[in-house]
């Protein structure tokens, strides 16, 4: 079975008011993260749709094929096409945007073993039920991916096939993509405080969950909390 992966990477970003994938996270661009997280070894092709002549760069870097998009006021159709382009022999095609800087490798990972296991679905990964991305497509529905125009995405082609749908669940900080300047300056992307020695125990750990909940100045904010027996995480992400 061959499976591709599209990475699009070629947006305008209006609501951003720049180019967003040069924006910063821990000193990674966004289009740097994106790109770390597509497990290379999944896939028998990558393409790099974008506009960007540094995000060509940075595809040929990391040994992706590089795909320029001249014209993104086309719409994300256009994106799509130029990438499925490309992707005619796969067996099924990933979609991966560029603006979800704590998407992890090893959810990629499972999203993709989960469409080997079942190769007529639509897989995706999800939280509690709902569909993030990115979403991986099976040969059959390439026509359709191919026929879409304007500024219509893979949205419109899974929503004519809910049936094919197989959710991946994923944490939601991992699906929470960035739009604004604001959201990254708000935290929209993860602020993890790490407390160690604070040991492992059930009533240390309550403790200093209550702590941080009294005193945390972001109580409208969801949050998710990793314990292990040498620290506790909690990592605040915006509510979507």
């Amino acid at each position: 079975m061959k499976i591709g992966c599209i990475v699009m990477a070629a947006g305008n970003a209006r609501r951003f008011g720049s180019n967003k994938l040069d924006a910063r996270v821990e000193g990674k661009t966004l289009l740097r993260r994106a790109l770390e997280a597509v497990p290379a070894a999944c896939f028998d092709r990558v393409a790099v749709v974008t506009q960007y002549p540094r995000g060509m760069d940075l595809a040929r870097e990391m040994g992706f094929l590089p795909v320029e998009n001249p014209r993104p006021d086309l719409g994300l159709s256009h994106t799509i096409a130029l990438g499925m382009a490309h992707m005619q022999d796969m067996d099924g095609v990933m979609f991966q945007v560029s603006d979800q800087p704590l998407l992890r490798r090893d959810s990629v990972e499972r999203l993709v073993e989960a469409f080997r296991r079942h190769p007529d679905r639509l897989a995706a990964l999800a939280h509690d039920g709902v569909r993030g991305n990115p979403c991986l497509f099976p040969a059959s529905l390439f026509p359709e991916l191919t026929a879409l125009e304007g500024d219509h995405g893979g949205s419109a082609v899974i929503r004519r096939h809910p049936d094919l749908l197989l959710l991946v669940e994923a944490p939601p900080q991992e699906l929470t993509d960035v739009d604004t300047p604001q959201a990254l300056d708000a935290g929209a992307v993860s602020k993890s405080i790490s407390a160690t020695h604070i040991g492992s125990s059930p009533s240390a750990t309550f403790h200093f969950m209550e702590f941080v909940l009294e005193r945390s100045t972001i109580l409208s904010k969801s949050y998710a909390i990793i314990s292990s027996p040498s620290a506790i995480f909690i990592s605040f992400v915006t509510s979507r």
